[in-house]
């Protein structure tokens, strides 16, 4: 069994007990938090609907924060002497699969 989730811009496909990178979350280490589906596939059995995914749940364990790879960047304008150099790292919650219920 294997669902698609939905969290902040991006979608993951997940299975039970793996661990998955998502959006920084507020909650804190240890917390138990509900992911809304998006597909569940069990077998032959596809949910995709609104309707069949009324009260299926995801539900994951928030293991920690990591931060993700250094991007650098330079904007620069020619013979104005314009330039500036800027970087961002985004930060990320790690979360362990625990459940997927395709009925709560």
């Amino acid at each position: 069994m294997y669902a698609v989730i939905r969290t902040g811009a991006s979608q993951e496909k997940v299975e039970q007990g793996q661990r998955v990178r998502i959006d920084l979350r507020p909650e804190e280490v240890g917390a138990e938090i509900s992911l809304t589906p998006v597909l569940i596939v069990d077998g032959d059995t596809i949910l995709a609907s609104p309707a069949d995914l009324a009260g299926a749940s995801v539900t994951a364990q928030v293991i920690g924060e990591e931060k993700g790879p250094k991007i650098n960047a330079m904007t620069y304008k020619a013979k104005a002497n314009q330039r500036r150099r800027w970087g961002h790292r985004q930060r990320y919650s790690t979360v362990e699969i625990t459940a997927i219920s395709p009925k709560a």
